[in-house]
């Protein structure tokens, strides 16, 4: 059937899209005031849209509709939100959060698996990460743990020294596991024996 009308149908509300008022998207045209997410209705433009077949939505409720689900996905500022997905169809809570997720993964992801075996610093116990691990003595360690176990002077490369898993400056590990006498910083007098 001929369009007689002028120009194409608007993806949104099927009325004709006039060139000075189109958008297009995906091979679809839109009137400007129809191109808004699908779910929130938040006006939409070329940095912000993201289609999925002839749908269109905002990358945020893109993102809770057909992107990764579970933990370690989250959206946003600390990752929390109470949004439960019921504008996209989705049923993200089904009862208690506790029978949300099973308690014990049957297949575990790379993740998961990467998760559990985290390094401990030796100073602090604490889990050290890739983004503050730092090598000495052939441990890992906290870049704020790493420091000499006496004068708790910040260590690098160049002035660390281990002994029985503590990290030492030079200058602590010269004093107290050195060599002793004179002309090595030890004694500066000989004692005489009566």
């Amino acid at each position: 059937m001929p369009n007689w009308g002028g120009g194409a149908k608007c993806g949104a509300c099927e009325k004709t899209v006039y060139h000075a008022e189109e958008i297009q998207c995906n091979g679809r045209s839109f009137h400007k005031t129809c191109f808004l997410c699908m779910a929130c209705r938040k006006a939409l433009d070329s940095t912000t849209v993201a289609a999925h077949e002839s749908e269109i939505y905002c990358k945020t409720c893109y993102g809770r509709k057909y992107g990764p689900k579970g933990i370690g996905f989250g959206q946003g500022a600390g990752c929390l939100s109470t949004d439960t997905g019921d504008h996209l169809g989705l049923n993200l809570q089904q009862g208690s959060p506790k029978s949300a997720r099973p308690s014990t993964p049957t297949n575990p992801s790379k993740f998961a698996k990467k998760m559990v075996d985290v390094d401990k610093c030796p100073r602090c116990g604490k889990s050290v990460y890739a983004a503050e691990k730092i090598m000495g003595g052939g441990k890992p360690w906290h870049k704020t743990c790493f420091r000499c176990a006496i004068c708790g002077k910040s260590l690098e490369s160049t002035n660390v020294t281990d002994k029985d898993g503590e990290l030492y400056c030079k200058v602590c590990y010269a004093k107290n596991f050195g060599p002793k006498g004179i002309g090595f910083g030890g004694l500066t007098q000989v004692e005489k024996k009566e």
